[in-house]
């Protein structure tokens, strides 16, 4: 096993928060002459640049944001080798600081210093910097992305189905810490899910308003301003 020192894990950390912070959406929209952030619901996330740009541009940069949040956990992962170790085979500590990789890039998408610290709100950086945490998250993610499309296909709000699956994703974590490993040592997994479900709910705490009120708009709606 290469062995991360402090100054590794630092750089790791840094590097994978530069990464994040790359404002596809508002790179992809300037190409086409566009403000992202003045248009629609004024958010840099896939959404809205598929709303005003096109469903091809917004899929182009759905692709990119979960690229960005992938590939730092999967170089880090394998140069530590730790992609595809058993929970119980990898120390508390390598854990913490692998996923602490990826919630470094999920917040440089959300508090870019490229944008003045804004930024989206990280649901397709959040999917791809966890999928790459073989095997410690995977499969919980996969299970929330699938609570995700439920949610989306009932209600036709991509507010609530991210709200959803950030609460989905906590509770499969603790699922599959419950039955693979102990909390003592695999604190870090419940942690993560933890901050990451209460950071969705902390960017969608306007949406969370309007579906209370019942006036949160809808997937086809013109009026659409969910990311």
């Amino acid at each position: 096993m290469v062995i991360m020192n402090a100054t590794d894990w630092v750089i790791a950390i840094a590097l994978s928060y530069f990464a994040g912070s790359i404002p596809f959406g508002v790179l992809i929209a300037k190409t086409k002459g566009v403000s992202i952030r003045e248009h629609g619901s004024k958010n840099i996330g896939a959404t809205n640049v598929g709303r005003v740009l096109g469903r091809n541009y917004g899929l182009i940069c759905f692709f990119l944001d979960v690229l960005k949040g992938a590939i730092p956990v999967l170089v880090v992962g394998y140069y530590a080798e730790l992609f595809g170790k058993p929970i119980d085979e990898m120390s508390t500590n390598a854990m913490l600081l692998w996923i602490g990789v990826a919630l470094s890039a999920l917040l440089g998408h959300m508090y870019s210093p490229w944008l003045k610290f804004g930024g989206g709100k990280g649901v397709a950086t959040t999917f791809g910097g966890m999928v790459a945490l073989w095997p410690l998250l995977t499969i919980p993610v996969l299970i929330a992305f699938v609570a995700w499309l439920i949610t989306l296909k009932g209600s036709k709000m991509i507010s609530l189905a991210s709200l959803v699956a950030s609460l989905a994703l906590f509770g499969d974590a603790f699922v599959q810490v419950f039955l693979e490993s102990t909390f003592s040592h695999a604190w870090p997994l419940l942690a993560v899910t933890g901050i990451i479900a209460s950071m969705v709910f902390w960017k969608h705490r306007s949406n969370i308003g309007r579906i209370m009120c019942g006036e949160e708009p809808k997937v086809g709606s013109t009026a659409s301003k969910t990311v």
